[in-house]
């Protein structure tokens, strides 16, 4: 959406920036009654941000607290990934770890948390990831249970398919038909991952998402190789 950024206070007069509160709020007085004021740009950025410890902290010895701490992490990414975007102040930001991570943990998690019997190899990924994800750390490709490869192939699949949407509406203030056509290409092979359920090997479900990063770099950034290495790689996913 478009939001004036800077907002001033109709009680104080206190300016204050939207983008970095992501609130009405006057930080001075408290007031709700505030105006927009200055240009006008597109924000879908969010100032929430991940915190696992409370799941961390349910951890215990028996299998409950396992099932008890994979329920909070679900919520949490959930509630975490709704707020999310990627453009800040109408500037491109990266496709993070740490959102597509909370959306392999959603994943996992739910399953965890339904599944009337886990294994050692699904609930040591499950605290692998609920021990790194908020800091922008998953497991490698090679680590993930055969069990759960699927939570990795939606998870995949679900970030490419956001941060596209949020490049779509960026792409209509900074046309690029490089980059559409490239983003165009990348969206069918996320939809083929979404039909097979996310059932492809992690390596290929990590590249869909590598190919977005270097897609955006390349719009941020300018930089010619980031578009030719990503094309490159999209030949080579299906």
């Amino acid at each position: 959406m478009r939001i004036r950024g800077e907002r001033e206070c109709k009680d104080c007069g206190t300016r204050w920036s939207y983008y970095e509160t992501g609130t009405p709020d006057c930080p001075n007085c408290g007031s709700l009654h505030s105006v927009g004021v200055g240009d006008r740009a597109q924000h879908t950025a969010s100032t929430a941000t991940l915190d696992l410890s409370p799941a961390r902290n349910l951890l215990g010895n028996g299998d409950g607290d396992v099932r008890a701490a994979a329920e909070r992490a679900a919520e949490d990414c959930r509630t975490f990934a709704r707020q999310h975007g990627f453009i800040d102040a109408g500037e491109l930001a990266p496709l993070d770890e740490t959102y597509v991570g909370a959306l392999e943990l959603r994943a996992v998690a739910d399953e965890l948390a339904r599944a009337m019997r886990t294994n050692d190899a699904e609930e040591g990924y499950f605290l692998a990831l609920l021990g790194g994800v908020d800091g922008g750390e998953r497991p490698t490709p090679a680590e993930v249970p055969e069990s759960l490869r699927t939570a990795r192939g939606l998870a995949a699949a679900k970030a490419v398919q956001e941060y596209r949407s949020d490049v779509s509406s960026y792409l209509d203030d900074h046309p690029d038909e490089a980059a559409r056509s490239a983003f165009g290409t990348l969206g069918e092979h996320r939809k083929r991952i979404e039909a097979l359920n996310g059932d492809v090997p992690p390596a290929t479900a990590d590249r869909l998402v590598r190919v977005a990063r270097e897609l955006g770099a390349y719009l941020r950034e300018g930089d010619e190789s980031s578009l030719v290495t990503a094309r490159d790689r999209l030949s080579r996913l299906g």
